[in-house]
């Protein structure tokens, strides 16, 4: 299923939604322009590579930063067209309502949380990979369990391949996004049993690690009024819009 719009209608411009937008594809279209051996060099360097926090013998050389900064950095690589595409598109379509909710310095706050939550739990899941993790949807999917738990009854829109059919279906959020994560969970149990912790591909737990944080700490990052006052709403109102692709092989890990 691709969402492509929701009907939850913000009361505030998503400025930081669009600001986090703007880095992500700024990057990526510095990433094109590097050429295949200085990409390669650039991911090793600012993608998230596990071995480094788990076999800090091997890596004992790094200086502290050089660890510590792709915690933060990989949040804004991606590995191809589609994989930033997606990850925007789903950051478009649930990011703003949950900006509106949390407030600007709350939303940031939230999401690189979120995305080091997400990137904690693939760490661990994959200790022994030296391939580079890079992606924003760690930190998206606390985005979408934020959006679950604050507007459970809110529909979204999506695209649902039906055999060689193509419908637009509309769901109830806590039915599309609780679909999303029973997904994401049972892709990376498959993944987790065929062995498949060092290869690289979809990083499955980091969005399985970033969807549970959205969902445990949103109530404590939203604004105490918002909560309290029911803000919950199921249409309307304006209509805002706004995953990985997966591979295998040696390939970035795709969060």
């Amino acid at each position: 299923m691709i969402p492509i719009r929701d009907t939850e209608p913000s009361l505030t411009k998503p400025v930081i939604v669009k600001a986090i937008i703007f880095i992500n594809v700024l990057v990526f279209l510095y990433e094109v322009i590097l050429g295949h051996q200085r990409l390669e060099l650039f991911m090793d360097h600012a993608g998230l590579i596990p071995a480094k926090y788990f076999y800090l013998g091997e890596f004992a050389s790094q200086a502290y930063g050089e660890r510590f900064t792709p915690l933060f950095t990989h949040m804004f690589l991606h590995g191809g067209w589609f994989h930033v595409g997606f990850n925007m598109l789903f950051l478009w379509i649930f990011g703003d309502n949950v900006e509106d909710r949390l407030g600007k310095v709350r939303f940031v706050i939230f999401y690189l949380v979120c995305g080091l939550a997400a990137a904690y739990l693939q760490l661990y899941m994959s200790a022994d990979s030296r391939v580079p993790m890079v992606g924003a949807s760690g930190a998206i999917a606390g985005i979408m369990g934020g959006y679950m738990v604050l507007f459970p009854k809110a529909r979204v829109v999506a695209i649902v391949p039906i055999f060689y059919f193509v419908q637009l279906v509309q769901l109830p959020a806590v039915v599309f996004l609780g679909f999303w994560f029973v997904m994401q969970f049972f892709s990376g149990t498959i993944a987790a049993l065929e062995g498949a912790r060092s290869r690289g591909g979809v990083a499955f737990w980091a969005h399985i690690g970033g969807f549970v944080a959205g969902v445990i700490l949103v109530k404590v990052f939203a604004k105490r009024k918002a909560v309290d006052s029911g803000y919950h709403r199921t249409g309307g109102g304006p209509e805002h819009g706004t995953s990985s692709d997966a591979t295998v092989g040696n390939e970035p890990w795709r969060v």
